[in-house]
């Protein structure tokens, strides 16, 4: 079997910034081993797959090791290469997905993805995810992901996490967020992942379903904007809606290809 695949830095608009995704149109789905192994062969933090449904997309993701419940950058991607190259006419496009019904709205080349709320609650640190890292937070919250409020955006850039140790806790299928107020931003971030390949995501969509309602409380601001500290980094256009965020970003096409299953 032969399949198109387009990879994508998505959240921002040069190329080798942001989040890279993979993006693989289907018309029927195989069985998920398939969809496994081609995410770990393509060996970017997520993989997207999407099967046209009447007026709408199934969309699934898929990083090296696990199916995620939800995840921003490939859905940002997944709606360009709609648009740019296979010319979907629409400018909302709708996902069916694990996290229920998600659009993207497209204004010339941004992308607004519609996605839930998820207002994090104080919670405890495990003691082994405080052993690991270089600084102590503030604060700390959960949501699907742990949110780790720290005073400065230094700290931000500054964090170290002992590895070895945090690898201990299977967070599967969130993460750690380190969060700060921003300098030239209204709030920045960083995400890791557990025991994953990919230890640091360059720009995580869906950490923000959680900072944009923290952030918003925090600021008295329903509109922000955030960038996401990594190498590669990332900025973000945000706004909370109540039970939904409002996630905008851009995106830039790196390659096309074809992929070949037997």
């Amino acid at each position: 079997m032969q399949l198109p695949v387009y990879q994508i830095d998505a959240f921002t608009d040069r190329l080798f910034g942001g989040n890279p995704a993979c993006v693989v149109p289907l018309t029927a789905w195989p069985g998920d081993a398939l969809l496994l192994k081609i995410a770990r062969e393509n060996a970017v933090p997520e993989t997207a797959y999407f099967v046209p449904d009447g007026r709408q997309f199934e969309l699934r993701w898929f990083t090296p090791e696990i199916e995620m419940d939800l995840c921003g950058h490939a859905t940002l991607a997944t709606a360009h290469v709609l648009k740019t190259i296979l010319h979907y006419t629409a400018d909302t496009i709708v996902f069916s997905s694990k996290s229920g019904q998600l659009q993207v709205r497209v204004n010339k080349d941004l992308y607004t993805l519609d996605f839930p709320s998820r207002n994090p609650v104080q919670a405890p640190l495990p003691e082994v995810i405080a052993a690991s890292l270089s600084k102590q937070p503030r604060a700390v919250l959960k949501a699907r992901d742990y949110v780790l409020v720290y005073d400065d955006e230094q700290d931000v850039r500054n964090i170290r996490i002992n590895r070895q140790l945090i690898d201990q806790v299977n967070l599967d299928p969130g993460g750690i967020i380190i969060t700060a107020k921003g300098r030239e931003c209204d709030f920045v971030s960083r995400f890791f992942t557990t025991q994953a390949a990919i230890f640091e995501d360059p720009v995580t969509g869906s950490a923000h379903c959680s900072l944009i309602p923290y952030w918003s409380a925090q600021l008295n601001k329903k509109e922000m904007t955030a960038m996401q500290l990594s190498e590669r980094q990332g900025r973000l256009f945000c706004a909370d809606a109540g039970d939904r965020v409002f996630i905008s970003g851009h995106a830039r096409t790196y390659s096309s290809g074809t992929l070949y299953t037997e």
